[in-house]
């Protein structure tokens, strides 16, 4: 699922890393504190990652920017919103179910969007 610019590389391996660990602390039934500890660094780094590829795009003059931008928003607030009810104690909107789909928004996000900026980005200099 490499996207060809080692920094975002190493932010969806993060990624992946982290709905990992949400997936084991969710079957392994861990208590609430864990799964929102987890869930907060997943959000917290979900904002950053998409901050640093539309840096990217504004640095390079990426012509895909705005829809790909607006990809982003949409994801941030879903994930936004499970964060919210979960802490709200909405402890069943961290499901299975709910980390499959971001598991799969995610996989699809590189494998198509991503891997769109990917040879302009390198195009620019950005490896």
């Amino acid at each position: 699922m490499s996207v060809g610019v080692s920094g975002l590389d190493q932010d969806h391996r993060h990624l992946i890393d982290l709905l990992n660990s949400l997936h084991d602390a969710i079957t392994a039934g861990s208590g609430t504190g864990r799964l929102g500890g987890i869930l907060d660094k997943l959000v917290d780094y979900t904002t950053s990652h998409f901050g640093r590829e539309e840096e990217l795009f504004a640095l390079t003059g990426y012509p895909g920017a705005t829809a790909h931008r607006q990809q982003h928003q949409t994801l941030s607030k879903l994930v936004l919103d499970i964060q919210a009810r979960y802490h709200q104690g909405a402890f069943d909107v961290l499901s299975l179910e709910a980390l499959n789909f971001l598991k799969s928004w995610l996989a699809d996000h590189i494998e198509d969007s991503d891997k769109l900026y990917a040879a302009f980005l390198n195009s620019s200099g950005l490896q």
